[in-house]
């Protein structure tokens, strides 16, 4: 029977690529591809009105609650409304309704595939739910294919799936309008897997974006043992720290629990998330019940729901980029170049008043490669020229200016591949607890000398933080290696695109 219904399949499947073809022979366009609501009417209501009344009538228990400002990221229950309902609701009922991101990115476990690696779902068009259709990012899906081999996509991994489209009606519900979802699933066992996939996918990680990762938590304990596991759990993961992540796994599976399978079903989610994220970001939970508190009849064997809501601090989330600013500043770049080849000065930017923050006033650099290799790299530190403009003067700067090279020529403006560094405002710190190595740049003053090295200078060497500040004071401000103890410190961040 199981070769019949394959074979079934097979035809099926010639059936509707052979159809595709003719369409396209014969001018029509395709018709979208639509993935079906498999879950409606197991995991929630699958009427569309009693699906909205089930929704809102969890959001309703949370209405009193205070949204939250810049989310990066949600942690969420998948199971039936019924049993998890009211914990999703608490998440998404943190989020205001006019929230506007480009894209949401599902993340959730693989209940039926062994994958070893990340399935995106690139086929569908859109989702459907009884509510309506969700449109899928399948661009932003292929893309992420072809930055990383462990990102591909195997359908059986969607099929039956439900740890994704149970967010959904939520999300429907929630937002008055749903942006376009890369839905990810993902099992594997090999930690680096995760590393390259938190690699990828951090980039999105900004105020344009959503994730919202899905996982219940504690399976099979006892009622008042989900309790004793899951607050273990979900102290590890208000932690934001990988490392106290899964160390409190492995600590719960040998706590000898009976009947616990897991202390999480979507760590990996989960742990890519953390991969993700540093100091600038704070984890806060939101809500925890497990089944037992849903229905009572049997507490012997529960399931533990938390909900979770990654929030950037404030402070981190007055500067950044969006990917059309970003886009913008090379544009920038690359006509101020093309205009000083033409013997034309930098022209206005037109649109300036859409992108108020091109007109913060900080530093940044312009390196120019061509071919791969170093073409200039000039940059301007300090607060006091508009972004729009320093990038614009920089830009030449690196073409004509750099003493190491000679004047970039026209015959290879369209070959030089421009790379911009943004430097965000300053911070002054009054001790070295509040530098990071790897994330801040330093910039030491002390009368009228001064010194800065970027950021990604600590990816080149193996320093420690004194010995990094040491040799900045040594080379850079002339003060000597100890001159920085009484010297002003300032930290800042390079947005580098």
């Amino acid at each position: 029977m199981k070769q019949v219904l394959t074979i079934v399949a097979l035809i099926a499947g010639i059936l509707i690529l052979t159809a595709a073809m003719m369409m396209k022979s014969n001018g029509q366009t395709p018709q979208p591809v639509v993935k079906p609501a498999s879950q409606a009417g197991r995991f929630y209501e699958g009427d569309p009105q009693r699906l909205c009344q089930e929704v809102d009538s969890f959001l309703a228990l949370h209405a009193g609650k205070q949204k939250l400002s810049h989310v990066a990221a949600l942690i969420v229950p998948h199971a039936g409304y019924y049993f998890s309902g009211r914990v999703a609701a608490s998440a998404y009922a943190s989020l205001s309704r006019q929230s506007q991101y480009k894209r949401i990115f599902l993340l959730g476990p693989s209940h039926y595939e062994w994958l070893d690696g990340a399935s995106v779902d690139d086929e569908h068009d859109s989702y459907a739910t009884p509510l309506g259709l969700v449109k899928v990012d399948r661009e932003t899906a292929l893309k992420l294919q072809e930055e990383d081999s462990v990102f591909f996509y195997t359908p059986k991994a969607h099929d039956r799936e439900h740890c994704l489209e149970v967010q959904l009606p939520f999300l429907q519900r929630c937002l008055d309008e749903v942006p376009p979802i890369v839905p990810i699933i993902i099992s594997t066992d090999d930690f680096s897997k995760l590393e390259r996939m938190a690699k990828v996918l951090k980039p999105y990680l900004n105020e344009e974006n959503l994730f919202i990762i899905s996982s219940d938590f504690s399976h099979y304990p006892s009622y008042e043992d989900a309790y004793k596991v899951d607050s273990l759990t979900g102290k590890a993961v208000e932690s934001c720290d990988i490392n106290q992540f899964l160390a409190t796994l492995e600590k719960n599976a040998n706590l000898g629990i009976p009947k616990l399978s897991t202390s999480a079903c979507g760590e990996l989610g989960i742990a890519t998330l953390m991969l993700m994220t540093d100091k600038r970001y704070q984890m806060k939970h939101l809500m925890y019940q497990n089944s037992g508190d849903a229905d009572s009849h049997d507490r012997s064997r529960v399931v533990g729901y938390h909900a979770f809501a990654l929030v950037k601090n404030a402070d981190s989330a007055m500067f950044e980029l969006t990917d059309q600013e970003k886009t913008l500043l090379k544009t920038i770049a690359y006509e101020s170049i093309e205009g000083s080849l033409n013997g034309k000065s930098i022209k206005p930017i037109p649109q300036l008043a859409d992108y108020p923050v091109l007109s913060k006033k900080c530093g940044a650099f312009v390196t120019l490669h061509r071919d791969g290799k170093l073409r200039g790299c000039i940059g301007h530190f300090g607060e006091d020229v508009p972004l729009h403009k320093i990038v614009a003067l920089m830009a030449r700067a690196a073409a004509f200016e750099d003493p190491r090279f000679r004047p970039v020529r026209s015959d290879e403006l369209s070959s030089l591949d421009i790379e911009i560094s943004v430097l965000t405002p300053m911070r002054r710190i009054q001790s070295l607890d509040e530098f990071e190595l790897h994330r801040h740049g330093i910039f030491i003053k002390k009368g009228s000398r001064s010194g800065t090295y970027l950021p990604h200078v600590a990816d080149e060497v193996n320093w420690t933080k004194e010995e990094f500040v040491s040799s900045c004071s040594h080379d850079k401000a002339g003060l000597g290696w100890d001159g920085w103890r009484d010297a002003e410190l300032y930290v800042y961040e390079a947005i580098v695109f």
